[in-house]
């Protein structure tokens, strides 16, 4: 036998036995990547797939584990998305309406736990239950003029009215009455009756001050009660606020009386120095004295705008503490203290606003009235016109002067009694007591003590800035 016929018999198979599978067909080279090209991702192997339990015919196919799921029937079948090996993580996406970091149901920045939603201080009335700011002073103050007018203005306007008219025909009369007796004097004793009749003038001048400082007394009293009453959600009558004041208004007189007689001592003091200088000492002397009075006066009104602001709020400790003078004086010392600079400030600030809006009125008035009487009696040939022209236009002047000065008035004792809760509220947590006030009040009780007065036991100190 040949080798060619013995190597074909080593190749054949032997009977029965089962054919070799054929070779794999060879795969072909990748094309080579051209310069600049991206990089083609690398596939990486999936993990097959769990078996998952045989699905009801009509149900929904089950989720997968890798996040999709076979598609129903009539649904086109959707891979997953894979990244790319190497491509940049991108950020996790928050809920559809919600802040990232936030949990469900809370606004954003809050912390975990907290109440849903941020509720604002309540307003039950004139303002919120929570410390101050300039604008809210501001607003409040004027706000007081239009919120419950007949108890502030009307009252204001009235009683001022009336001292003036009480004034003017108590001065007059006297003042006629006065002239009359030195036009009728003996020549003999005409030094003598007109001595007299300037020192009865001068002590009927001193009336319708004296009822000036009771009516401004009575009327900052009640406007320090609507304040707190207003703050409140509450709106009363002139009447009941003056009821509330029942047993205060001797101390308001009184401290009325304090002021006016400490100012006149001072002034007093001042020119019983000045005075002196300018008789005795000649030339030099009238000089040293003018210098002495116009630094003396600048150091009284430095000296009035401190004691002033230290004692703002004396009035408002008497009527809503019920405190007695002196201690009511200790009190509003001890408020305004750490305060001084922002308390004088809006009251000087409230006070050039009042002055400005009177002087834009009036001053109109005051020009026009002249110019009126010349236009219609300009030659002088019908005094009587011109006399009664006069009349009406030293009315109208009057009624204007008056209508400023009660809404200044207001406005300012409004303005000192919102200064007076709010260093309460920044100090002594007082918002906290009006809130638990109107919570009582709204949940139907009648017997919550005057979260005005002061608690017997210590409030909490070193409050708010």
């Amino acid at each position: 036998m040949s080798d060619a016929q013995e190597g074909a018999d080593r190749e054949r198979p032997p009977v029965g036995a089962t054919p070799p599978p054929p070779p794999a067909p060879p795969v072909p080279p990748a094309p080579p990547q051209q310069q600049g090209s991206p990089a083609q991702p690398f596939a990486a192997p999936q993990p097959p797939a769990a078996s998952a339990p045989p699905q009801p015919f009509g149900a929904p196919a089950a989720p997968s584990q890798y996040g999709w799921s076979q598609p129903q029937t009539g649904q086109p079948f959707a891979a997953p998305t894979q990244q790319p090996v190497g491509a940049p993580q991108q950020p996790f996406a928050a809920p559809a309406g919600q802040p990232f970091g936030t949990p469900a149901g809370q606004p954003f920045g809050s912390a975990p736990g907290a109440r849903p939603g941020w509720a604002p201080p309540p307003k039950p009335g004139l303002v919120p239950l929570r410390p101050m700011t300039l604008g809210t002073l501001l607003g409040a103050s004027f706000q007081v003029l239009r919120r419950n007018p007949r108890p502030t203005f009307g009252a204001s306007l009235l009683l001022q009215g009336l001292v003036a008219v009480i004034s003017g025909l108590l001065v007059g009369f006297v003042a006629v009455a006065a002239f009359n007796r030195v036009e009728n004097a003996d020549p003999a004793d005409y030094d003598a009756v007109q001595a007299g009749s300037v020192g009865i003038l001068l002590l009927s001048s001193l009336v319708p001050a004296v009822l000036s400082l009771i009516v401004t007394s009575v009327l900052q009293g009640v406007i320090v009660l609507e304040v707190a009453r207003g703050t409140l959600g509450e709106k009363l009558r002139f009447r009941e606020l003056v009821a509330l004041a029942r047993g205060r208004i001797g101390a308001l007189i009184g401290w009325a009386f304090v002021l006016t007689l400490a100012v006149l001592l001072a002034i007093g003091l001042l020119l019983l120095l000045v005075i002196p200088l300018m008789v005795i000492g000649g030339g030099a002397g009238v000089a040293i004295g003018v210098i002495v009075g116009i630094l003396g006066t600048l150091a009284l009104v430095v000296l009035y705008a401190w004691l002033s602001t230290r004692l703002a709020f004396v009035p408002s400790a008497i009527v809503l503490e019920r405190l007695p003078l002196l201690a009511a004086v200790r009190r509003s010392w001890t408020l305004v203290g750490g305060y001084f600079w922002r308390t004088f400030g809006i009251i000087l600030l409230v006070a050039v606003i009042v002055n400005v809006i009177a002087n834009v009125v009036s001053v109109p008035v005051t020009l026009l009235a002249p110019m009126l009487i010349l236009l219609v009696d300009p030659t002088g040939a019908n005094p009587a016109l011109a006399g009664v022209l006069g009349v009406a236009v030293l009315l109208l002047t009057l009624l204007v002067t008056v209508a400023f000065v009660a809404a200044a008035l207001v406005v300012q004792s409004a303005t000192t009694a919102l200064l007076y809760l709010d260093l309460r509220m920044r100090k002594e947590g007082l918002d906290l007591d009006l809130q638990r006030f109107v919570e009582a009040r709204q949940a139907g009780a009648t017997d919550a003590a005057d979260p005005f007065r002061p608690r017997d036991a210590a409030r909490p100190q070193g409050g708010r800035a």
